[in-house]
C-alpha cells in the first residue's frame, strides 16, 4: 500500500477499488465499440505466436476483444477479482496486474498454437484467481484465507473447465499461464515483502 493509501479508510478503499474496475470495464466496452466502428482494426492486436514483431502486443493484447460475447464473458470475474485484489491496496494491484499481463502474454506468444490470435483479460482474471485463491494462506491473514475459498468455491469448477485443452477457440495456455502468475504474484507482492522493501530490508 503506498504512503497515500496508508491514511485511507475501508470506505475510501472500497470506493478506490470499484471505481478503478468500473472503469476498466467500460474501457473494455468502449475499446471492442471502436473495434466494431474501425472495421474489427483492433483485432490485430491479438497475439500470434513466435513472431518477433508481435512482442509489442503482449500487453495490450490484454484489453482488446473479439466481439461484444467476448467482452461480456470477461467483465463479471473482471470486475469481481479485480475489486477484490485491489482492496489490499492499489499499488500492490498495478503490480500484480502487470507482472500477470506480461507473464501470461510472453507465454501465449511462447507456447500458443502457430497461426492464432489470441487477445482477451482471461489471462488476467485467471491470475486474480490464483493470487486470490493463495495471497490470504501465504500472508497467514484470516479474512484473506476466506476471500480465497470463497471464491474457489464459487468459480473453481469453471476456472477448471478453462484450464481444459479441448475447448475449441479457447487459449487453454493462457489461462493456464495467468493462473500460474498469479499464484507467483501471491509470492512475489505479498505484504510482508512490500514493507521490508519500502524499508530497505529484506523480507
Amino acid at each position: 500500500m503506498s504512503g497515500a493509501e496508508l491514511g485511507w479508510s475501508r470506505g475510501d478503499r472500497a470506493k478506490a477499488a470499484a471505481m478503478l474496475m468500473v472503469g476498466w470495464v467500460a474501457l473494455l466496452w468502449l475499446l471492442e465499440v471502436v473495434d466494431v466502428v474501425s472495421g474489427h482494426a483492433l483485432d490485430g492486436l491479438g497475439i500470434v505466436p513466435r513472431e518477433p514483431s508481435e512482442l509489442v502486443d503482449v500487453v495490450p493484447a490484454a484489453f482488446v476483444r473479439f466481439g461484444f460475447a467476448h467482452v461480456a464473458a470477461n467483465s463479471v470475474p473482471l470486475l469481481v477479482f479485480g475489486f477484490l485484489a485491489a482492496l489490499g491496496g492499489l499499488r500492490r494491484f498495478a503490480m500484480v496486474c502487470a507482472l500477470v499481463i506480461v507473464a501470461d502474454g510472453l507465454g501465449v506468444w511462447l507456447i500458443s498454437p502457430s497461426n492464432t490470435n489470441t487477445a482477451g483479460a482471461s489471462g488476467l482474471i485467471f491470475g486474480l484467481f490464483g493470487f486470490l485463491l493463495i495471497s490470504g494462506f501465504v500472508e497467514r491473514r484470516p479474512l484473506g484465507i476466506l476471500v480465497g475459498l470463497c471464491v474457489g468455491s464459487i468459480w473453481g469448477a469453471s476456472i477448471l473447465f478453462g484450464l481444459a485443452p479441448t475447448q475449441s477457440g479457447v487459449s487453454w495456455q493462457g489461462h493456464l499461464v495467468g493462473l500460474v502468475a498469479g499464484v507467483a504474484a501471491a509470492f512475489v507482492f505479498r505484504r510482508g515483502a512490500l514493507a521490508a522493501e519500502r524499508r530497505g530490508l529484506t523480507p
